[in-house]
């Protein structure tokens, strides 16, 4: 078992340890090999013998050697490392490697991005992405201890749903047992986290899996990550100032400035006219340069808007609660446009990073919303009539909201593309890393199914 990582050797200097990893640079002077040994929490400097010539970069080494001070004129500052190397006594190759088919001593972005995903998980040695990935899981770490300590409870919810309209289209997954009939891959959470607030668990959140059958772009993927929080017995000001405090709790921990505390606050119609979208970015020039992160929330959105056949529908979520003055015009279904919805946006450097709302509890307030947007009864109840009957058991007032993980990184990381910080990304055109899906099936499977393809 591998007991000692790299950057942890320089608090055993004048000790013999075991080190494992992979040889990241060979530099052979003859009758000494100076290795560069790798793993990911940094590298470290091996002065090897004859013994050593044979290693190559990336084969997989376990090397015994003395911890050693470098002499004070050859330290490197720039390695957490640098001021010892290891005298090599010991090198047994565990695997050895080919020549890797890309290279990465770089840092990536020129080379083609159907190669890179091909050979992700030798993409994923190079040092920019260990360390985007490695950050994101601290960041994950920091959510839930923080969530955690405010009484929230972590549950999972089901990846095999109930198909219903949330603004995106479904991936649908076939019933074997039930032919004909098909369950949908959650496009959030949304339905389950509000049956959890009629279950009285009251603080809820997931880091949950979510997808969605939607056009790609560079910062939107059919599959993301988002911090997914509900609460019980709340008004949209406590679900805004409790997520404002995680998120600068977060962002302070790993390291980032904040512009402006407490975050500025924006009506949907202020921020159009100022700066003509409800995503902007208030930083100078001078705070894009020190990686400033702009957060500012967006408040009063319309509830309904017109559709490309001129029927209404939902800006943000059938789900959500209207503001309280206009519930009234919801149920009478007058003045519509002018009907605003309890929902909060929160944008960070240009971007939504986060999203949600105080939700319906009443199942008068949902069936009219859906009625205003032209739900027929048969269909209310089929897509909705579970919601509806949870809604009349002493249901709570509640409400909360996500954050998209990949977007929160992007941010953080400066990188410019969704691909640079998830582990295993799909390409432009949809195509899984490593694994070359969507792929065809067996025959036999979709016989199984009840499916032929045409």
């Amino acid at each position: 078992m591998k007991k000692l990582f790299i950057e942890n050797t320089v608090e055993h200097v004048g000790e013999v340890v075991d080190l494992y990893g992979w040889v990241d640079t060979v530099r052979d002077h003859k009758k000494i090999v100076f290795i560069d040994l790798r793993d990911r929490t940094g590298i470290v400097q091996i002065v090897g013998g004859e013994d050593f010539k044979g290693l190559s970069p990336e084969d997989v080494v376990h090397i015994k050697g003395l911890v050693k001070e470098r002499p004070e004129k050859l330290i490197n500052p720039k390695i957490k490392t640098g001021a010892i190397e290891i005298e090599g006594k010991e090198v047994v190759i565990l695997n050895k490697s080919l020549t890797p088919p890309l290279p990465l001593n770089t840092d990536g972005y020129d080379i083609d991005e159907e190669v890179r995903l091909k050979y992700r998980y030798l993409d994923l040695r190079r040092k920019r992405l260990t360390r985007n990935i490695i950050l994101r899981s601290k960041m994950v770490r920091l959510v839930r201890e923080f969530l955690t300590s405010k009484g929230f409870i972590e549950i999972e919810t089901p990846l095999l749903t109930k198909s219903t309209p949330e603004g995106s289209r479904d991936f649908l997954v076939p019933s074997r047992m039930q032919p004909g009939k098909f369950y949908a891959l959650p496009q959030s959470p949304q339905q389950y986290k509000q049956l959890l607030m009629a279950a009285g668990f009251e603080r809820y959140f997931q880091i949950a899996k979510c997808l969605r059958d939607e056009d790609l772009r560079a910062d939107r993927g059919f599959e993301h990550t988002q911090i997914d929080l509900e609460m019980s017995f709340v008004n949209r000001e406590d679900v805004m100032k409790l997520d404002e405090e995680m998120v600068t709790t977060i962002a302070e921990e790993l390291g980032y400035t904040i512009k402006q505390k407490p975050f500025p606050v924006f009506t949907y119609k202020e921020a159009m006219e100022k700066y003509g979208a409800d995503k902007f970015d208030m930083r100078t020039e001078e705070d894009k340069q020190n990686g400033v992160l702009a957060f500012a929330w967006v408040i009063d959105f319309p509830f309904f808007e017109r559709d490309d056949e001129n029927k209404w529908t939902f800006t943000h979520n059938p789900f959500s609660a209207p503001m309280p003055e206009h519930r009234e015009m919801l149920l009478n279904k007058e003045n519509i446009d002018t009907i605003m919805a309890t929902q909060y946006d929160l944008v960070c450097n240009g971007y939504e990073v986060g999203g949600g709302s105080i939700r319906t509890h009443e199942p008068s307030v949902l069936k009219s919303t859906l009625e205003i947007m032209g739900y027929t009864e048969e269909r209310i109840q089929a897509e909705f009539g579970h919601m509806l009957e949870a809604f009349q058991y002493g249901t709570p007032p509640h409400g909360g909201l996500a954050h998209g993980i990949e977007r929160l990184m992007m941010i953080l990381t400066g990188e410019p593309y969704l691909r640079e910080v998830v582990a295993f990304p799909m390409t432009s055109t949809g195509q899984t890393a490593a694994t070359n899906a969507p792929s065809p099936v067996d025959e036999k499977q979709l016989k199984e199914l009840g499916i032929k393809v045409v």
